[in-house]
């Protein structure tokens, strides 16, 4: 069966069977996204009024965090340059101002929790239970309906309402989104595959405030989960990670006694300390999803430089890196499963073993796919309007060295003690937008694969 036959299977088995999954925990970031869609005119205006010499610095090496407008400007350069995504916390007052005067094209809602409630709860009819670290009006609005709650303390006692049943106005958490589309151009560089930069805006997320519904009875929480999302942690810093850390633990251990399979949404972390706290904690979950910069990040901080340097330096990314990556990953984390999703084709490297893995993978480049087509989706049969988009005719070149390298059939291979699953995606040549399409695949790959067993 060719790839496209692959694909219309394991889309009907997910979808026939997605409505056994159980409930889903989803943790800690949830705000709204303000989308901007980048205009070369503008941009280079900007950048000439902030000082040329002053922000092609950030283009090279990106800041730990913005605190200057030259920062922001030399960040978003960054993302442009090498057509990746990268996040970091806005911590200049000034520098807020000035994105907020700047604007939007559109308000989505943001966060990885946020995007992963709306898809499961909202399109794939997957009950989700939502931490929400400040519930606005604005926020609450940008929910779908469906069986999306969060915990609401009443008289002692948690009761799960709909976001906007909650009835609260509490703080606005906005993200800006700097979207450009491949192609774009910025003076002499340009972009290889559209993505974005964020920058964010807000001083819950970025710190991890967890509300006091979830600090207060979180076992209580739990019981009411089968499966569990965390993400929300790639704006800690070395000065404010400590108190989310022991906060983390606690939910984990309550997770891990539960027997609730976790997965964490790895996300691009500047600040080395937290990376190695979060590689610490990798063993407490059964599995991570993350891209090529996340890859490489984490590697590194674990001395393996030379395999980090391998995983940046070619577009497609060299497979063979990230497997060799994976494994060293999963030995020295006993993490159960590690999920790589890259431009043009996703990996799985599993202790465990069987056709459904792929087939979850594949679901989840369908739904991305449809994502990327439609803009926003809405509802599970919308997934199969994508099974017309092109698969990817650069990763036959990828499957080829991995069957040269591992012996690899049908997108399946053994090596070293672990199933290696590949799948090549589905490519979209004028995405609506490409916010929340990492979410999409992260999250629909995980439930998928429970769906499926």
């Amino acid at each position: 069966m060719g790839w496209n036959g692959l694909y219309s299977s394991a889309f009907e088995r997910v979808r026939s069977s997605i409505g056994g999954v159980g409930t889903v925990l989803l943790a800690y970031n949830t705000n709204i996204d303000a989308i901007k869609y980048l205009d070369r005119e503008d941009l280079e205006a900007r950048i000439e009024r902030a000082g040329v010499k002053e922000v092609l610095p950030y283009s090279e090496e990106l800041p730990k965090r913005i605190e200057s407008i030259q920062q922001l400007l030399g960040s978003i350069l960054w993302s442009i340059r090498r057509g990746k995504a990268a996040e970091l916390f806005v911590e200049s007052c000034s520098t807020r101002f000035y994105m907020k005067r700047w604007g939007w094209d559109e308000l989505r809602m943001g966060g990885q929790v946020g995007i992963m409630a709306n898809l499961l709860g909202g399109v794939y009819g997957v009950p989700v239970i939502a931490h929400v670290p400040q519930l606005s009006k604005l926020q609450a609005g940008l929910f779908k309906d469906g069986p999306i709650y969060v915990p609401k303390a009443e008289s002692g006692k948690i009761n799960l309402v709909h976001p906007r049943d909650f009835e609260a106005d509490e703080e606005n958490c906005i993200h800006y989104i700097y979207e450009f589309p491949r192609g774009f151009r910025v003076f002499e560089f340009e972009a290889p595959r559209e993505n974005r930069f964020i920058g964010s805006a807000d001083d819950y997320n970025p710190n991890v405030v967890v509300r006091q519904e979830f600090e207060e009875h979180f076992e209580e929480i739990a019981e009411k989960a089968e499966l569990a999302i965390i993400s929300g942690l790639q704006a800690l810093t070395e000065e404010n990670y400590r108190g989310p850390f022991e906060t983390i633990r606690a939910h984990l251990e309550v997770l891990e006694e539960r027997g609730i399979p976790a997965h964490l949404e790895f996300a691009f972390t500047p600040d080395e300390t937290v990376r190695k706290e979060i590689l610490g904690l990798l063993g407490k979950f059964w599995s991570v999803g993350l891209n090529e910069v996340e890859l490489a990040s984490i590697i590194e901080v674990m001395g393996e430089k030379a395999i980090a340097e391998r995983l940046l330096a070619h577009d497609p990314v060299d497979p063979v890196a990230v497997t060799e990556a994976m494994i060293k990953l999963a030995e020295k984390t006993g993490v159960r499963r590690i999920h790589f999703h890259t431009y043009g084709y996703y990996l799985a490297l599993t202790n465990y073993r069987g056709e459904f893995v792929r087939d979850a993978l594949l679901f989840a480049a369908l739904a991305a796919a449809a994502k990327a087509k439609l803009g926003d989706v809405g509802s599970i049969d919308d997934i199969v309007k994508a099974m017309d988009v092109p698969v990817n005719e650069k990763a036959r070149g990828i499957e080829e060295a991995l069957a040269k390298e591992y012996g690899m059939e049908g997108g399946i291979a053994e090596i070293s003690g672990y199933q290696l699953s590949f799948v090549p995606t589905k490519i979209v040549a004028k995405p609506r937008s490409t916010v929340g399409i990492g979410d999409t695949i992260s999250s629909s790959a995980f439930v998928g694969e429970f769906a499926l067993r």
